[in-house]
């Protein structure tokens, strides 16, 4: 992805193969229970809903326009109506403890199912192949795992169980006014179709409007994560203004999408309002005429005016329920996309298991390419023993950091075979032949956290003597221990506030605290400071001691005493020998030393 592209490109829509309603659901299996009991209260919610206007209504027909002649048992009615009073209180209290029972649990039950996806993202990031993260930005990736996850609560904790109360409750409405009146009901249905309508148009241009905003929402973030860790390189090359105009463009996009959602919410909604009253002035009108003729009574007429004003309300929540249920589907869509991404290592059933890996590691006729047919590396054959020292070199695209990703695992080779002890590297398993390899890199990356827990990287078998004790021999310790608080001082994002060759350091304790039988450096003293350089290159000898030990280095100076040089070119091997061997073939690797010395 260019830093400084000038046009804004909209990413693709993800089309989901499936049913991520039918998907969601599967994660509310080991809570059924809970859900099940949910919805036997949402029964006695709407139940109890429906009962207090009948309980009103038949309050007035009965102790108050019941045909009493004035003053005409007094007390017998004055304790109906307090009955009637003491029954509406009862009822308003089961309500308020089945509503905040319901909330409980579905707030608990919400938050269990969001933290299970958040666990399996994450662990299916792990598992997914370095290729994966070549292609994918991290804001995309950040924003599957935050913004969508959330989205999707909204589902589980909301949404369902609204859905359901208010399908039962529009259909417990319709049972009771037509049990009371068919007349009335007929009256009260008569702007249904109107609302059926725009219901069914505001879901389908609800859900292209949260496609879109949540679309936008992954660009603007992606922007952010990338051109957020570029500050440096937009504040050197002063390109603040142009990022800024770009910035305001993907913003612009964004808001524009969220407008649309709210234009669609503010037309919808006034619309349902204007057809409840409308519904409200014909069964008043109808309801008048039928109290005046004598065929509807007066608490008739009051619980269908009651009626009205709710009748309407869950066809609205009803509308809006399932356009948020759009929006948790899109996300739920890219969620599962996510987790449908294959990664491209496999491993078999039943693997190899070494008892000690001693490090030989042999290439047999080794063909690679990231994408298709465009080979980085052509017909690469080498042997490495244990305990040898072997360095690549080459020009830039040689193809020398791609064996060292190759021996790892991190990609699979399309021909050839890589060896280690003898057996295929496809016949191990990942974690062993990890375990085995410490890699020390050029751009070294440091966690957020402290000292102490950069170099056990959570491993507890790690003990905090053989922190020290590593810290010690890599030279680390010579810069901590001035630290105030040494070993737990708090280091920032990345390890800003350290140089590049205390860095190094901490990355060369880290990986003999892990205690590695295969070593591979890939340009380990390329940002060294002066200060440092001589504790790293004593370092590096405590290191190699001992170990298969693999460089690449442009620095011709640093890698003279290998035991093996390969030179490798446009992706073969041109050469092979030690430094002296090398030199006297007058070949590539001569011209580079000469080039360097020049």
């Amino acid at each position: 992805m260019s830093l400084f592209r000038k046009k804004t490109e909209e990413p693709e829509d993800i089309h989901y193969e499936g049913s991520a309603v039918l998907r969601m659901l599967s994660y509310m299996r080991p809570h059924v229970g809970t859900m099940a009991f949910c919805l036997v209260l949402v029964l006695a919610i709407t139940a109890l809903e429906l009962y207090k206007p009948v309980l009103i209504g038949n309050a007035i027909d009965r102790y108050i326009t019941g045909g009493y002649a004035p003053g005409e048992a007094v007390e017998e009615r004055f304790t109906g109506v307090l009955i009637a009073a003491g029954a509406y209180v009862a009822v308003l209290a089961a309500l308020f403890v089945c509503n905040r029972v319901q909330f409980l649990l579905l707030q608990k039950t919400g938050q269990e199912i969001i933290y299970e996806m958040r666990r399996e993202l994450f662990a299916h990031m792990e598992s997914l192949s370095m290729r994966f993260f070549d292609l994918t930005p991290v804001g995309k990736v950040v924003t599957r795992i935050t913004n969508d996850v959330e989205s999707v609560n909204e589902l589980y904790s909301t949404i369902l169980v609204k859905l359901f109360k208010n399908v039962v409750k529009i259909a417990g409405l319709a049972v009771v006014m037509l049990l009371l009146d068919v007349h009335m009901a007929l009256l009260s249905f008569v702007m249904v179709p109107v609302v059926t309508v725009l219901t069914v148009v505001f879901r389908t241009l609800s859900r292209r409007a949260y496609q879109v905003s949540k679309t936008r929402l992954t660009a603007l973030n992606t922007f952010l994560s990338e051109n957020i860790s570029g500050m440096k390189v937009i504040q050197i090359f002063h390109r603040e203004k142009e990022k800024y105009q770009e910035f305001s463009d993907r913003s612009g996009q964004l808001h524009r999408a969220f407008f649309r959602e709210i234009t669609l919410g503010a037309i919808f909604r006034p619309t349902i309002v204007m057809s409840s009253t409308i519904a409200m002035a014909v069964v008043i009108a109808g309801g008048a005429s039928g109290v005046l003729a004598g065929t509807v009574s007066f608490g008739t007429m009051y619980i269908f005016i009651q009626y009205i004003k709710t009748f309407f309300e869950p066809i609205q929540d009803l509308a809006e329920q399932l356009s948020t249920l759009q929006s948790a589907v899109a996300s739920a869509e890219k969620i599962f996309t996510l987790l449908d991404e294959k990664p491209q290592i496999h491993e078999k059933e039943k693997p190899v298991v070494l008892p000690e890996v001693r490090g030989r590691i042999e290439f047999k006729n080794v063909w690679f390419a990231y994408d298709g047919e465009d080979f980085v590396l052509r017909d690469v054959s080498f042997v490495i023993e244990p305990g040898q020292r072997v360095a690549f070199v080459g020009a830039t695209g040689a193809g020398k950091s791609s064996i060292l990703n190759l021996i790892g695992r991190y990609y699979d080779i399309q021909r050839g075979e890589i060896l280690i002890d003898g057996v295929n590297i496809k016949d191990l398993t990942r974690d062993q032949i990890r375990a085995a390899i410490g890699q020390v890199q050029q751009d070294v990356f440091i966690f957020t956290g402290d000292i102490r827990s950069n170099i056990r990287l959570r491993n507890e078998n790690i003990t905090d003597e053989a922190i020290v004790e590593a810290a010690r021999q890599v030279n680390a310790s010579r810069f901590i221990e001035r630290l105030p608080a040494g070993y737990d001082e708090k280091v920032s994002e990345r390890g800003a506030t350290f140089s590049a060759g205390q860095r190094q350091l901490l990355s060369f304790a880290r990986t003999l605290a892990f205690d590695p039988r295969i070593l591979i450096l890939d340009e380990a003293t390329a940002n060294i400071d002066t200060e440092t350089e001589q504790w790293i290159q004593e370092a590096l000898e405590t290191l190699m001691a001992g170990r298969t030990t693999i460089m690449v280095a442009h620095r011709l100076s640093t890698i003279q005493h290998a035991d093996k040089i390969i030179v490798m070119h446009k992706g073969r091997i041109r050469e092979s020998g030690t430094h002296q061997e090398l030199l006297d073939q007058d070949g590539i690797y001569r011209k580079l030393y000469q080039l360097q010395l020049a």
